[in-house]
């Protein structure tokens, strides 16, 4: 009799769960729920507008995905539930909402269903970069260690910058909040009877936490201000824990809606990011895995630690126990191309879309790849949504250089993927620039496997290997291999990560090889881009800050 798992990766804009064997890894069931309020970055559902680099979600939406997903991979396997021995999830990350003491959501409280401050802020919130370059500047004139850790900047994109700027534009939320909670340690919570165990991973790379200093200090939170002092104390408690440790079992609550039987491991939470290490089969060293979403995600790990300036963080055992695991990544990959094909592109185009059955950014593809490298006399730079690496800057802009009246659309949009490319090969060189080698390049999420000409772009742009995994939802199915962990050996799982990757982890799909001409070309490219990327992005010129200072929103 096999045993089995379910992973479920909360994403930007839907949930995924597989339900698959530990002994193999062989998927049985999966299913899919979107977020009816998707991303809220323009309005809440109640009308109100909200500001310029907004980007909030409804908790409502992740319960009623979990209340989905589960119960329908349980029926739809036909696996008998006494069978399934683990669950895990991974989500976005820093996604961070305020409950209050009964751990509900403060936006589910009439009294805040119109305050943005009581929703969730998503990873992609970047409305706290006053807040988080202040809290940078502060931790360089202390000399604090956790800052070196973070790339030697502090993101907006991270936990106390969303949560200062709570305090500073929402007093009353703060002091309504009983805790500031990740979402992954949130939903969590729900399956294992509402007791709150915080993801180290979590921790360690979104909120400057260590297992030998815990958080930042009352000392420095009083010097940024004094109503922060006891914020760790008081708001951001309970024990912290390692992935693919138990953060529980399946409550008898739980166990009705889900259709699993209570008793149930539930293992601690996990960044998406970083549970898609294992599930490409990664396990050591050397080896990047460029997570390829609507934003994108760059981890590796190494035997040492390295102050490598310009990454989202570096934290032991954060991917594997063992090495160091470092982030870096881009805040904006599939979300740049669905702008384009969503506003750019002409009525001609839709009507060959329509006419074909087929969506446009297909058409584009199409038309793109018939392009060769260096032949449209454009040149991008991938800040649509902000920069997170190396600037981590969320007041960088988009730019597209070279444009005239013969510009075509398909030359705007390999324009756009060209910058994506290289903004991926300025963090590699980064990593490398820092100490981390790169030894080999793995890729996935859904674009690496739907576009083959985006991915021989980027091979030729990192004139490097690239190989794909073959696993459709990595983040799911290494949320499932946390769970075989959690159960342990003795369940019918795993006692180890290693042991997991060993036995679940699919091979590689396909691999895309550099065109030696193409990379020639492209490498003339990217000095270019190097050039523009300074110049906007390191003091040369201020002017997309001062835009956008401008800019009127929505």
């Amino acid at each position: 009799m096999g045993k089995y798992v379910i992973g479920i990766d909360f994403g930007s804009l839907s949930a995924r769960a597989v339900l698959v064997e530990t002994q193999t890894g062989v998927l049985l069931a999966q299913q899919t729920e979107a977020y009816p309020h998707a991303v809220m970055d323009r309005y809440l559902p109640c009308g109100k507008p909200l500001g310029e680099n907004w980007a909030l979600q409804h908790p409502a939406d992740y319960l009623h995905a979990l209340h989905t997903v589960v119960p329908g991979v349980v029926d739809s396997s036909g696996v008998d539930a006494g069978d399934i021995v683990g669950v895990a999830l991974d989500f976005t990350s820093c996604t961070i909402l305020p409950v209050d003491a009964g751990g509900v959501p403060l936006c589910f409280d009439r009294k805040w269903e119109e305050e943005p401050h009581a929703y969730v802020k998503m990873w992609k919130h970047h409305a706290a970069q006053t807040q988080a370059d202040r809290i940078t500047a502060l931790a360089r004139d202390r000399g604090e260690p956790f800052l070196a850790r973070v790339g030697g900047k502090i993101s907006s994109e991270s936990f106390l910058p969303k949560v200062l700027q709570i305090l500073e534009e929402a007093p009353g939320v703060y002091e309504a909040t009983a805790s500031f909670l990740e979402a992954a340690d949130f939903v969590t919570a729900q399956l294992i009877g509402g007791q709150v165990v915080r993801s180290s991973c979590c921790a360690g790379y979104k909120n400057m936490w260590t297992p030998e200093s815990g958080y930042p200090s009352r000392e420095f939170l009083a010097a940024l201000d004094p109503r922060l002092t006891g914020l760790y104390t008081e708001k951001v408690t309970g024990p912290v824990c390692r992935p693919g440790t138990p953060a529980g079992w399946l409550s008898e609550e739980a166990a009705v809606w889900s259709h699993l039987q209570p008793g149930t491991a539930v293992a601690v939470a996990a960044i998406d990011a970083h549970v898609s290490a294992p599930a490409v089969g990664i396990s050591g060293p050397g080896q990047l895995l460029m997570i390829m979403g609507t934003s994108g995600c760059d981890i590796i790990c190494d035997e040492e630690e390295h102050v490598v300036q310009g990454i989202c963080g570096v934290v032991k055992d954060g991917v594997l126990p063992g090495y160091y695991g470092y982030e870096a990544g881009q805040a904006c990959l599939g979300d740049h191309f669905d702008w384009f094909a969503r506003n750019c592109v002409p009525a001609s185009y839709q009507q060959q879309a329509q006419e074909r059955g087929l969506p446009v950014q297909a058409i584009l593809t199409e038309k793109a790849g018939r392009l060769q490298p260096g032949e449209s006399g454009l040149l991008a730079l991938d800040w649509w949504n902000g920069n997170r690496s190396v600037l981590d800057n969320g007041n960088l802009t988009g730019l597209i250089l070279g444009m005239g009246l013969t510009t075509r659309p398909e030359e705007l949009y390999r324009a756009l993927i060209e910058a994506t490319a290289f903004g991926k090969r300025m963090i590699l060189e980064n990593y490398e620039r820092g100490g981390v080698a790169v030894r080999e390049v793995y890729a996935c999420g859904g674009i690496c496997r739907k576009n083959p000409m985006l991915m021989q772009i980027f091979a030729d742009v990192l004139n490097r290997e690239i190989h794909v995994a073959g696993v459709e939802q990595a983040g799911a199915l290494g949320a499932a291999m946390y769970a075989a962990c959690a159960a342990g050996r003795a369940q019918g799982g795993w006692d180890t990560i290693a042991e997991a990757v060993r036995a679940m982890a699919p091979a590689c799909e396909v691999t895309y090889r550099p065109v030696e001409e193409h990379a020639a070309v492209y490498d003339g490219l990217y000095r270019e881009f190097c050039i523009l990327h300074d110049y906007f992005g390191r003091g040369g010129n201020p002017v997309m800050q001062h835009l956008r200072a401008q800019k009127k929103h929505p």
